[in-house]
């Protein structure tokens, strides 16, 4: 499409001229394609920014033409000359603030006591093709439609007004309606948010229930279980006489069975101390390489009938302050862990990432079954457990992890995991220097 191919010019020097040009702006953007709204914004924009031409200055045109592509309308008033006595410089600015509202787009060439430049643009639809041959056809139909007298614009423009209003109406029943939605939603949103804390509040209760069920339990199950390890113990020492070594397989599948279960209660006792925030930390200076000695001497009978080598690699002169039990039991259950699941190779202990006077991490690294991706959040689940055969022989509560996590976040760290499977894996303690 050309550039600016002229639709039609008006001269802008009486009063009559504005109103004609608001009649010659609806037409154009009718013949145009243009909706009815968008008519009446054309000629409300276009006569607002005329009347200010003509008001204050002579020599006023307005010149329509189509260009550009997109196709869009472009409106051009212009005035220089002689300055009449018009409406104030307010007014002026007001009438281009609405065309600005009402077209796509206002350029203020020139605004001054000696000359106004205003260009309009509409956007046409899509579907125009607006060739300087439909141009010229327009230009022809506009001749051949003579303009209407003042009193029937006025007529237009109630009917328009008429129009809006009816529109304004239905919109306003339709924004009753919304609001109506709006209210019964919000309703059924706070009926929702009370049901929901109804509901918060019961399983808080049944939590702390939990909690006391397990801490109570756990304490009425210890006493008997210490003396069953104890008397299974005089047994296997020949207290009392000796055994026959059927007798005594049986006494040490008893005392292993009272074994695993004390772990399995001291375990619930820690949740549910944890949980009820009924652990004490007891803060003090850590000195890391102590801390890995006492670990070697304490797992050392875990590997002395097992093809797996435990490492601890030398740490730095690292010193902590935070609560050694904690740490020690973190790291105990990641290396016994870490054991039963290797069936060759190492279990390498060690601290990496020291930031001195940050933090540092502990990290043990093994050469075992390995965990995948999708299954390195349940481990940390309680009681939760990856189906493996290897798992099925070496049984386990599924509290240690869910435990270990829970003691990290009392001492201020994290605890985490490098995995994949048939890999081995590595997990880590991050702990700050200080809590």
């Amino acid at each position: 499409m050309m550039a600016g191919t002229r639709i039609l010019q008006m001269g802008l020097d009486s009063e009559p001229d504005v109103v004609a040009v608001r009649q010659r702006a609806r037409q154009i953007a009718g013949l145009l394609k243009l909706g009815v709204q968008d008519q009446v914004r054309v000629a409300t924009a276009v006569s607002e920014v005329a009347r200010c031409a003509y008001g204050r200055l002579s020599g006023g045109r307005a010149v329509f033409a189509v260009s550009g592509h997109p196709a869009q309308l472009d409106v051009t008033i212009t005035a220089e000359g002689a300055a009449r006595h018009g409406p104030p410089p307010e007014q002026q600015a007001e009438a281009i603030l609405t065309a600005q509202r009402l077209m796509d787009d206002c350029s203020v060439v020139a605004a001054t006591p000696e000359a106004l430049h205003v260009v309009m643009r509409k956007t046409l639809p899509p579907s125009l093709a607006a060739k300087p041959r439909d141009v010229a056809q327009i230009g022809a139909q506009l001749a051949g439609t003579p303009v209407q007298s003042t009193y029937s614009e006025i007529e237009q423009q109630n009917r328009e007004l008429a129009q809006a209003l009816a529109e304004l109406r239905e919109r306003q029943e339709d924004l009753l309606g919304l609001t109506r939605e709006l209210e019964d939603t919000n309703r059924g949103v706070v009926a929702l948010y009370a049901e929901i804390e109804d509901k918060a509040e019961r399983l808080r209760k049944a939590d702390d229930m939990k909690s006391r069920f397990l801490s109570n339990t756990s304490h009425e199950l210890r006493t008997p279980l210490s003396s069953i390890r104890a008397l299974t113990q005089l047994l296997l020492d020949r207290m009392d006489g000796p055994l026959t070594a059927e007798q005594e397989r049986q006494v040490s599948f008893i005392s292993q069975a009272a074994s695993d279960l004390s772990e399995l209660v001291n375990d619930l006792l820690d949740l549910a101390k944890i949980e009820a925030g009924k652990v004490d930390l007891t803060l003090a200076p850590v000195p890391v390489g102590q801390l890995f000695s006492a670990l070697k001497g304490m797992l050392r009978p875990l590997t002395r009938d097992s093809t797996v080598e435990l490492v601890f690699v030398e740490p730095p002169p690292v010193m902590l302050m935070s609560d050694e039990g904690k740490i020690t039991q973190i790291l105990r259950n990641f290396i016994s862990n870490a054991l039963k699941f290797t069936e060759q190779g190492q279990v390498v202990v060690e601290v990496r990432d020291y930031l001195p006077g940050d933090s540092l991490t502990f990290a043990v690294t093994d050469s075992g079954i390995g965990i995948s991706p999708e299954n390195q959040q349940l481990i940390f689940e309680e009681f939760s457990q990856i189906e493996h055969p290897l798992q099925r022989r070496a049984k386990g509560t599924g509290l240690g992890l869910p435990l270990c996590r829970k003691l990290a976040a009392l001492l201020g760290g994290e605890v985490s995991v490098c995995s994949a499977e048939g890999q081995g894996s590595t997990f880590f303690l991050r702990l700050p220097a200080t809590i």
